[in-house]
């Protein structure tokens, strides 16, 4: 399992880095184009749109595997220890079921797109452009599941502890 998550992580990183160095040689080569020949690729800018989509959902992932997502933190230091834990526990059970049905409903736009046969540009379906929307959802919502199963252990091993201490 452990050689499986890797490969994951080398995946997202490569792919992180292969979409911001083609996203930079993309824009760059339309911009000189444009300025220097009155000329540009029709393609290029609903590309990098996409791009952009995909660049930030699989960021969302790599954010969410290091614990740098975006948080709302308004009450942590209003609890102990041992209820911060149990907190997180549930913020990580909302979290996860919150992006497991974005995902769920993602992969019913991907269904429908395909059935439809929706073309996005030169060609392309639109549903092998917009699959990151459920990918990467469903993989944020699990890392969201296991960090709240990560933190109910935490406080259970701490309640047994402070359970042993009374006795």
């Amino acid at each position: 399992m452990q050689a499986w998550i890797k490969q994951l992580h080398r995946v997202e990183d490569a792919l992180l880095v292969l979409l911001l160095s083609m996203m930079i040689l993309l824009a760059s080569m339309q911009i000189l184009l444009r300025n220097l020949f009155e000329f540009g690729f029709i393609w290029v800018d609903p590309l990098l749109r996409v791009m952009v989509l995909w660049l930030g959902l699989i960021g969302a992932t790599v954010a969410t595997r290091y614990d740098k997502h975006i948080r709302i933190d308004l009450l942590t230091q209003a609890f102990s220890r041992s209820a911060h834990r149990l907190v997180q526990f549930f913020v990580g059970q909302f979290s996860a079921w919150i992006c497991l049905l974005i995902a769920w409903y993602g992969a019913g736009w991907i269904r429908l797109d395909i059935e439809d046969g929706m073309i996005a540009f030169a060609g392309i379906p639109a549903w092998t452009l917009e699959i990151i929307v459920p990918i990467s959802f469903a993989l944020i919502g699990i890392r969201f599941f296991l960090k709240s199963i990560f933190w109910l252990n935490l406080y259970i091993r701490h309640v047994k502890v402070a359970t042993r201490r009374n006795r």
